[in-house]
């Protein structure tokens, strides 16, 4: 019996790349499995066969049940480290939270704060125990979403273990894509741009991924990275490299595999380290994205990266598009401390060749410091903090992030109404007003009377002037507003990761003050508690080291930013006023 699926999502095939154009809702038959690469090759109903991104379509299979549903999980080891019974937590934990929907909270990441503090939703390590996504990002004021629905990852060696034989998967992350539609100039931006998913889930058989694995873990692995945070003038901070590390995203070329059905775009990333530039695809870009995710989200919000797009991929304007956001988004990563010196961020920057990455990219994947044991290499070198502070600071945070959120999106919104007036009915009004002062100019010259030219000629290149100007007001977004929007955007992105991050500590938080009635029961000694408590200071100097960080880099960026908005505003209101001084200067003094 023909294998069948149905398409989750519009797909419009590019020519010449042997894809096939699919409706929501269409019934496809199964032709091939194996491709690979995140790709399927299927036939519609109108028999026609062709490629299809495997993450747009739904099998219909049955669901699976799992024996022993409901029993405690037993306690096992992997390498060197100890895992503790996470069971003694379910006598505690709230209750399921009910499947979010659009009416709900599920559309604010920020709602693990906003509910109500006695159960429900402000622990969702229990509801949802295979991350800590808190929720989609709400609909975005920046206009209609452009491929913008949720892919699952099919990262590299997913299905193969060589880099040739896969394909970039089809996967929304973040980002916009600007595009200019008729005179407004629209950008429209993918919709789940502030959502970050954190995997924590890395040892199968546990009902459980959240803080507690960490909390309660008996033997901690003894491991070579350090991570030490130090209280400097603005409070803890991480220990920062004598020499700042950068790199320069460019020369994209483009590639072909699969006996040329498939292409791609390879990007040449130089570190100013070495000079010496190394090649990668957007999808080792992905990659490194989820490396990073998995290894750090708990303690550091990882932003997402620029939008996937499915049709139009290769377009130069595009390209340029996407390599710029790339190199935004490297320079972020460059200027994290942690993130910048760690051995999986070195070997993308720095392999030597082949050989080198496929070591590099193994033992990457291997890395048992993952999640919530990130904390485990942290070094705080202070005094323990108490209970009560870590929450004031854990809300202190909170607080800030979901106001600077709030902030950001008005500036999205309103800096994207001014782009679509400067780009449509501002120039057109400009036009109008240029073009009637020179339609009465002629007029005025068909009188006859010899002393007019004088006059006509200054009112035609009055209306000249503000034609000129109508271009000027056209033009000026790209100059200058682009760069606010594109600061914005990143913030945007980099802010929705934080209601995971600090969701991480919040439910920490929890877990410990839970501790006297397990330790009333029995369930863990009063050492065990006091480790506990111990622990989540660790997690605490984390939060407040990123939080300084991430203060910083926010100061030095927006002031980066204005002042290059500012200086652009000042050349063209003073070139404005140079060419209206012009138009002035021909008018004859009565």
């Amino acid at each position: 019996m023909a294998l069948k699926a149905q398409a989750l999502y519009d797909f419009i095939a590019e020519a010449g790349n042997n894809e096939l154009t699919v409706k929501e809702g269409e019934t496809l038959i199964i032709t091939n499995q194996s491709i690979g690469g995140g790709w399927i090759e299927a036939q519609n109903s109108r028999g026609e066969v062709g490629l299809v991104p495997e993450d747009y379509i739904e099998f219909s299979k049955p669901v699976p049940s799992f024996p022993g549903a409901g029993t405690a999980a037993p306690a096992i080891s992997v390498g060197n480290v100890a895992i503790p019974d996470l069971s003694i937590f379910d006598s505690y934990a709230p209750a399921a939270a009910p499947a979010q929907t659009q009416a709900s909270n599920g559309n604010d990441p920020w709602s693990v704060w906003n509910a109500d503090p006695s159960g429900g939703s402000n622990n969702n390590w229990a509801s949802n125990p295979e991350g800590t996504q808190t929720g989609k990002s709400p609909a975005d004021p920046w206009g209609s979403v452009s491929q913008g629905h949720p892919q699952a990852y099919q990262g590299p060696g997913a299905e193969d273990d060589e880099w040739d034989d896969e394909w970039d998967d089809m996967k929304s992350t973040g980002g916009y894509a600007e595009s200019e539609s008729g005179d407004a100039g629209a950008i429209q931006r993918g919709a789940h741009a502030s959502s970050m998913k954190i995997s924590l889930n890395k040892f199968p058989g546990f009902s459980k991924s959240g803080p507690e694995l960490y909390l309660l873990c008996k033997q901690i692995a003894k491991s070579k990275e350090k991570l030490p945070i130090y209280i400097g003038e603005v409070g803890p901070v991480w220990s920062y490299p004598e020499t700042q590390l950068d790199c320069v995203v460019a020369d994209p070329k483009k590639g072909s595999k699969m006996y040329g059905l498939k292409s791609y775009i390879e990007y040449q990333i130089t570190p100013n380290t070495t000079n010496r530039p190394v090649n990668h695809r957007y999808k080792h870009f992905d990659w490194l994205y989820e490396r990073l995710l998995d290894k750090f989200g708990s303690a550091i919000p990882i932003p997402s990266l620029p939008d996937k797009q499915v049709t139009g991929r290769f377009e130069e304007e595009f390209i340029k598009m996407r390599m710029e956001r790339l190199q935004g988004w490297m320079t972020r990563m460059c200027r994290h401390p942690v993130v910048s010196s760690s051995e999986v961020f070195q070997i993308f920057l720095t392999y030597k060749d082949e050989k080198d990455w496929k070591t590099g990219k193994r033992k990457a994947e291997k890395d048992e410091t993952v999640g919530v044991m990130v904390f485990t290499t942290i070094e705080p070198e202070a005094a323990d903090l108490d209970l009560v502070e870590v929450e004031q600071k854990c809300e202190q945070f909170n607080r800030f992030t979901k106001a600077m959120d709030d902030g950001v999106k008005e500036i999205l919104t309103v800096g994207n109404e001014h782009w679509k007036r400067c780009t449509g009915p501002l120039p057109k009004e400009y036009q109008r007003i240029g073009k009637a002062f020179q339609n009465l100019s002629a007029v005025f010259n068909s009188s006859g009377y010899q002393g007019e030219s004088t006059l006509t000629d200054a009112m035609t290149a009055a209306g000249k002037t503000y034609e000129e100007i109508a271009q000027m007001v056209a033009e000026q977004p790209k100059k200058d507003l682009h760069f606010v929007m594109e600061t914005n955007n990143e913030y945007k992105g980099l802010l929705g990761c934080f209601p995971d991050t600090i969701g991480v500590h919040k439910a920490a938080i929890d877990k410990v003050k839970e501790a006297d009635k397990l330790v009333a029961t029995s369930k863990i000694t009063p050492q065990d508690k006091v480790t506990m408590a111990k622990r989540v200071s660790t997690m605490s100097y984390a939060l407040q080291a990123e939080m300084n960080h991430f203060h910083s880099n926010r100061i030095y960026d927006y002031n980066r930013v204005m002042q290059l908005y500012l200086e652009e505003q000042v050349k063209f209101y003073e070139t404005i006023a140079a060419k209206l001084r012009q138009a002035h200067s021909q008018f004859t003094t009565m």
